[in-house]
């Protein structure tokens, strides 16, 4: 064993010369081919294809339902204790899904420039439900509940996904996408909160920032972070807004809207707080 490995080294090296990277590369796979590795070693099965609205992706939502109507009870019925500890367990996981997702992809040998950071609409979203839902700050709470049901909620609709249960990625995907958008419910549901005056126009300005910085950064690293640069590979909205780059300034326009109308529930209630006066004793 010991002389046939040597036996490639020096081919290699004669052919290909170790004093370049090439001559290396060369040698390496020559290597790899020669000793192969054992059945089942370093290499994982295909998964199989994500079919949309088949067995798994409607058991997902409706897991994503239950978890939903779970949260809401505990918090309205007056279990205070076991609200707050489901609430501080669902913004933990938001938060911690991220470095998961890049340890797992790197496990799978599937890690890119495209899932390495947390720069995608829907991370932005998870992100801010999981500080939201430790903190109760408004601004992130308003965050998360535009961002959330605008924008992740379509995404678990028509999930830009490849690989089906049992995969990996698969409950990576339901359980990133499904944990905001089941944040976004509550923090509005459950919690009660109300978005503040004026929450539409900001959310339309910063979603605007943020498809400018994900473009630069998409321009510098080869990415494609947001689908401002091409659409995502499986069918959504996206297909029926034109080509590039038409389709980007149709979504942020798509999103003003679906903004305004996330807000057209709690208007009355603010036009009530302005028209009835406080009390002052």
């Amino acid at each position: 064993m010991k002389r046939s490995f040597w036996r490639v080294v020096e081919r290699s090296s004669d052919t290909t010369g170790w004093g370049s990277v090439q001559g290396l590369c060369q040698a390496s796979k020559k290597i790899a081919l020669a000793f192969p590795s054992p059945p089942g070693t370093f290499q994982h099965a295909m998964p199989a294809p994500f079919q949309p609205f088949g067995l798994s992706h409607v058991s997902a939502l409706l897991v994503l339902a239950a978890v939903v109507l779970l949260l809401v009870r505990l918090r309205r019925q007056g279990h205070a204790a076991h609200a707050l500890l489901a609430e501080r367990a669902l913004g933990t996981l938001l938060l911690a899904l991220w470095p998961l997702s890049v340890i797992t992809h790197f496990a799978l040998g599937t890690l890119d420039r495209q899932h390495a950071l947390p720069l995608h609409y829907c991370d932005v979203a998870a992100i801010s439900g999981g500080l939201a839902l430790w903190t109760r700050r408004p601004a992130l709470c308003d965050v998360a509940y535009f961002f959330g049901l605008a924008g992740t909620l379509q995404g678990l609709i028509t999930p830009s996904l490849q690989a089906d249960f049992p995969d990996a990625r698969f409950f990576f995907f339901f359980l990133w996408h499904g944990g905001v958008v089941a944040a976004s419910l509550h923090l509005v549901l459950g919690l009660r909160h109300r978005p503040r005056a004026g929450a539409p126009v900001r959310m339309t300005l910063l979603t605007a920032a943020y498809a400018v910085l994900v473009s630069l950064l998409n321009a510098l690293l080869g990415t494609n972070y947001g689908f401002v640069c091409d659409p995502p590979p499986v069918p959504s909205l996206i297909d029926y807004l034109g080509p590039w780059p038409w389709y980007v300034p149709a979504l942020l326009a798509l999103g003003a809207v679906f903004y305004t109308l996330l807000d057209l529930p709690f208007w009355r209630a603010r036009i009530k707080a302005l028209q009835d006066p406080p009390n002052h004793v």
